[in-house]
């Protein structure tokens, strides 16, 4: 059985370590980056994100987040160069956001908060499945975009234009023919580390890539992402806010940085 863990007092991220001792790991997520203390590494490539709209299948409300999901039998939807070799595949995009406008993110930029962060989650196919990839130390690579507040977001929106379907924990509908790229920042300069995943079971198979440039979100989308429950149907309603972690020791990491 699954362990049930949350971000509550009872079950929250402080909680994490007791059934998931890698918590306390050597290569835990998300951190603080400190730009000042980032290298700039002349070795690290450009990212080439390919995304293809006919892989998009749906949108469940897990009861942590919300996951928009791709298939992943294919290649046409792929994370490749940037930190990493090989070829990964896009498996899900969720948020990670607060209670209020000023903090969410999980990763923050010298101790500062954004409104919310946007994680598109691949796997390493030189693994046989994302099950696989995922317990190995190059298994996984996530790009993490900030949401900042201002503009409403026309391309979100149309994410947020489902949350009627999925308002409680364990709904899911279909969402097809949506396309990731219209979420990423114009500019892909990026920092990376070598991390885990920034919710149980906490595996240290990630490497991070972190977006310099922000995108748009409206204090009224935000409200959006705070209208959906962890609660399931017939459960006392709870809003879904701060399901983030808090960032994690350094423990010796690098940061790398693909800008000067």
């Amino acid at each position: 059985m699954a362990h049930a863990w949350g971000y509550s007092a009872e079950n929250g991220p402080e909680k994490w370590v007791k059934n998931f001792p890698i918590a306390d790991g050597p290569r835990q997520s998300p951190i603080d980056i400190v730009p000042a203390d980032a290298s700039y590494d002349a070795g690290l490539k450009p990212l080439c994100l390919k995304y293809d709209a006919k892989d998009c299948i749906d949108i469940l409300n897990n009861g942590h987040s919300f996951q928009v999901t791709f298939t992943d039998d294919t290649d046409s939807s792929t994370l490749k160069d940037g930190p990493i070799s090989g070829v990964y595949r896009l498996k899900q995009f969720h948020f990670h956001w607060g209670g209020s406008d000023d903090h969410g993110s999980e990763h923050t930029i010298s101790g500062t908060k954004y409104a919310a962060e946007l994680h598109l989650v691949h796997w390493n196919t030189k693994y046989p499945s994302f099950g696989e990839a995922a317990s190995k130390s190059d298994g996984l690579a996530v790009v993490g975009v900030f949401l900042k507040i201002g503009a409403a977001n026309a391309q979100l929106q149309k994410v947020l234009d489902t949350f009627d379907a999925i308002k409680t924990k364990g709904t899911q509908t279909t969402f097809p023919g949506f396309d990731p790229t219209t979420l990423l920042p114009g500019c892909l300069d990026y920092w990376t580390y070598d991390g885990s995943l920034t919710t149980p079971p906490l595996l240290e198979s990630v490497t991070w890539i972190v977006c310099k440039e922000t995108i748009s979100v409206s204090p009224a989308q935000m409200a959006s992402f705070r209208a959906l429950q962890f609660s399931g149907v017939g459960e006392a309603a709870c809003c879904m806010v701060d399901n983030y972690r808090p960032p994690q020791p350094l423990k010796g990491r690098a940061v790398k940085a693909s800008f000067k």
